[in-house]
């Protein structure tokens, strides 16, 4: 069973940085499309970017020009680095990899890092 770790999170004051990691327990992120999410209290998980096997990026518009999404292979792990945070980006974001299986595509999902942003 594939199994994916963030970490990374944690409060921060408005203007600040975090940078987010997605370690997978195997070679999963390579040749698939890879996620991050957040769920705020009270609202519904929203997708926050994306990157597909190829290397290109999808942004919510709430985030973009703040936040990049990027993928090592190599070391299994995708990342988000977040910038200029602000309150309302206060969240526990997962990341999800959408996996080519022999049976079909399959999502796998981490357990969440919480991200506070707060003065």
């Amino acid at each position: 069973q594939v199994q994916l770790v963030e970490s990374g999170g944690g409060l921060v004051q408005p203007g600040g940085s975090l940078r987010l990691s997605c370690a997978a327990s195997e070679s999963i992120f390579s040749g698939n499309a890879v996620g991050w999410y957040r769920q705020a209290p009270g609202k519904q998980r929203e997708l926050v970017a994306t990157i597909a096997s190829g290397g290109s990026t999808n942004y919510a518009d709430s985030v973009k020009g703040r936040f990049t999404i990027s993928r090592d292979n190599a070391k299994n792990t995708v990342y988000l680095q977040m910038n200029s945070l602000k309150p309302e980006d206060t969240a526990v974001y997962y990341c999800k990899v959408a996996a080519r299986r022999p049976w079909g595509i399959t999502d796998y999902w981490g357990q969440g890092t919480q991200v506070t942003v707060s003065s």
